[in-house]
């Protein structure tokens, strides 16, 4: 499991998990795409953006190993602002490539990008 140097591990202040320490020994947390109701709480919707936020500064455009990211964090983004960057894709795989849809996370999270 690649380890994203430099990538915050939570947002700070919080228990809000952006990546995980050790691998699964019974293999990587699927991903699955989250719904994201319009009644979340706000921590829950500034985690999400602070995630978005930490993932455009690492990666910017191109795309990214999964890694140590964490599946329960990367689900509320997953199939909308964050997607897979390569056909087949294995969900289950820490090494699986995934990239930001740029127009989409502009749409949804227009404070993460500015103006």
């Amino acid at each position: 499991m690649l380890k994203h140097r430099g990538f915050p591990g939570r947002l700070p202040g919080t228990d809000f998990q952006f990546t995980v320490r050790r691998a699964n020994p019974k293999g990587a947390t699927p991903l699955k795409a989250r719904v994201r109701h319009a009644d979340r709480r706000p921590a829950d919707r500034m985690a999400d953006a602070a995630f978005l936020e930490a993932l455009w500064d690492h990666f910017g455009e191109e795309p990214f190993v999964r890694g140590n990211l964490d599946a329960g964090r990367l689900g509320w983004l997953f199939g909308r602002e964050v997607v897979p960057a390569e056909d087949p894709f294995d969900s289950e795989s820490y090494d699986a490539l995934l990239r930001i849809d740029t127009d989409v996370a502009r749409a949804a999270f227009p404070e993460v990008f500015g103006p």
